[in-house]
Formats: structure tokens, C-alpha cells, sequence
């Protein structure tokens, strides 16, 4: 029987219409229009670990964010790591430019995902914590990364990545936290509804850590690109907790993700991506000249 079947049996669901979700990289998503003609989001995702982790953390966040809700779930079988049905939410991911109001509500719902205070329960749960471990965890991070880095890039610039990551690592400021931090923050996580945040999606990253790696996909897909939205979202950001000083962040955040997204496009297919990888390639060298 066919997968995608499998689990519309298992569900009950009365299908009109399915459509392929495009940017989910850690997942298979379709979009299900049902007989009665609501939709709901079917997500798959790639392994059992994030699975636990989207599940768990829509459940925490139900009633603190607007987050999708869980209309039901496939715990997995020998076919399928998991599967979890999902409400839609109302608005579509952000695709278009950002003004200083969307910015400053953005940076709201940011802060109210960072100011959840971690339980005790959440500590042991599948949501894993990193905070008192955050320099390893970076260190951990960037090699993982290294050993696919290193077989398509220049030898010379590969050694400098590695110089610029140990003498920044040493020279970042005490991690602020512990907090979630959803660790995919970009605007295709982001649901928009007449200019304002409807909606947050895609836990399947979500750790418990420091809030400083979370600004990082910000600064590059909306702080960089839209003047005054930095300053914006800052002033929302506020209104709910403090914010630390992103400019003793941000650089090294931005060499990391550069770095690491070189490699994730070795790993997924450097081809597939070459687009993305040849932009990545030219942020590094612009950061290490």
C-alpha cells in the first residue's frame, strides 16, 4: 500500500485535494483538502527524534504561542518514523518584503517563544537541553559540519574558517538563557496574516539553549535586506524581555550559518544547491578577507 495512503487510512481523513508543501528540508509536508473543504497540514518528518521534538514542543507551546494544533498523530511503525496531523493556520508563510510593523511583530512573538520558561519536565523531556553545554554544542556543530566543507572549498579558505571559529568561540558573551529557541527562526516558519504574526510553525529543531543562534536567520533574511527592521524588531522584541547585544553576536552567527549551510548543501546534493551553497561561499569569503 502506498505510504502517503497508509496514513490517510490511519487518519480517517475524506481527501478532495493533495499538494506537495515546498521548503521543508527536515520533512515530507502535504497540504490536504478535505471533502468538507478545510484543510490540514500532514507532516512527516525524517526521523523519530523529530518527530518527538515537533510533537512535544506543540504541545507546550498550544497555549503560549500561535502555534498549529495537533488534530492528531501516528506515533510510527516499521514504514514510518511518525506522522502528525496539523491544523492550518490562518495567513501564509512570509514571502514578502518586511516593513518596520511586521518586523516589530515579529520581534513580539520572538521574545514570547524565548520568555517560556523551561520546566523541570520540559528539562527531561525529548526537547533536548544544551544550555549548559552551549560551547560544545558549537563546537560540536561547526565540525560536523567541517568534514564536508573541507571537500569543496579552498584549502586556504577552509583554514581560515577554522582560525576565525576558535578565536570568536572563545570571545562570545555568557549564553543568555536557558530558553526555546526554535533554531530554524526564518520567514518561511513564519505565518502572516494582514501584516501581522498569525502563526509560528516547524519545531522539529527546537532545543533548549541560548537565545543568541536565533537571530541568526533574521539578521540575514530580513535585518540585512529591509532598512530599519532591525531597529524595529528590537523595540518589539523589549516589549516582552530583554534583548542581548546583537552586534557582539551577530558576526559570528552569520560566519556559522554561512559555514554550516555550505555543508548541509554538500550533504544534501552540492548540485541541487548550488545556488544556495554559491551564496553561502561568498559571505564566508566577504567575513574572512
Amino acid at each position: 500500500m502506498d505510504k502517503l495512503q497508509h496514513l490517510i487510512n490511519t487518519f480517517h481523513l475524506n481527501v478532495l485535494t493533495i499538494d506537495d508543501v515546498p521548503e521543508s528540508y527536515s520533512s515530507t509536508v502535504y497540504k490536504i483538502k478535505l471533502i468538507d473543504h478545510r484543510s490540514v497540514y500532514l507532516k512527516i518528518p525524517y526521523s523519530k527524534i523529530k518527530f518527538e521534538r515537533e510533537l512535544a514542543a506543540l504541545k507546550r507551546f498550544q497555549h503560549e504561542l500561535p502555534v498549529p494544533q495537533v488534530v492528531d498523530y501516528f506515533e510510527g511503525d516499521e514504514d514510518f518514523t511518525g506522522a502528525i496531523l496539523l491544523a492550518e493556520l490562518n495567513g501564509k508563510p512570509l514571502s514578502e518584503a518586511v516593513d518596520k510593523s511586521l518586523a516589530y511583530d515579529i520581534g513580539v512573538y520572538h521574545a514570547k517563544l524565548h520568555n517560556i520558561v523551561p520546566t523541570e519536565k520540559d528539562l527531561n523531556g525529548p526537547i533536548p537541553t544544551i544550555f549548559h553545554q552551549w560551547t560544545d554544542f558549537l563546537h560540536d556543530h561547526f565540525y560536523s559540519f567541517a568534514k564536508d566543507v573541507i571537500e569543496v572549498i579552498d584549502p586556504d579558505l577552509y583554514d581560515q574558517s577554522v582560525v576565525f571559529f576558535e578565536s570568536h568561540l572563545r570571545s562570545l558573551p555568557q549564553p543568555d538563557g536557558p530558553s526555546f529557541i526554535h533554531n530554524d527562526f526564518r520567514p518561511a516558519n513564519i505565518i502572516i496574516g494582514e501584516n501581522k504574526v498569525s502563526g509560528i510553525i516547524d519545531f522539529e529543531s527546537v532545543k533548549i539553549g541560548s537565545t543568541e543562534i536565533d537571530f541568526t536567520k533574521m539578521n540575514r533574511d530580513i535585518f540585512m535586506k529591509y532598512p530599519g527592521t532591525k531597529e524595529a524588531y528590537q523595540l518589539g522584541y523589549e516589549s516582552i524581555r530583554p534583548i542581548i547585544n546583537l552586534e557582539d553576536v551577530l558576526p559570528f552567527y552569520r560566519f556559522l550559518d554561512a559555514f554550516s549551510s555550505i555543508g548541509w548543501c554538500k550533504k544534501r546534493g552540492i548540485e541541487k544547491h548550488r545556488k544556495f551553497s554559491q551564496e553561502n561561499l561568498k559571505i564566508l569569503r566577504s567575513l574572512l578577507q
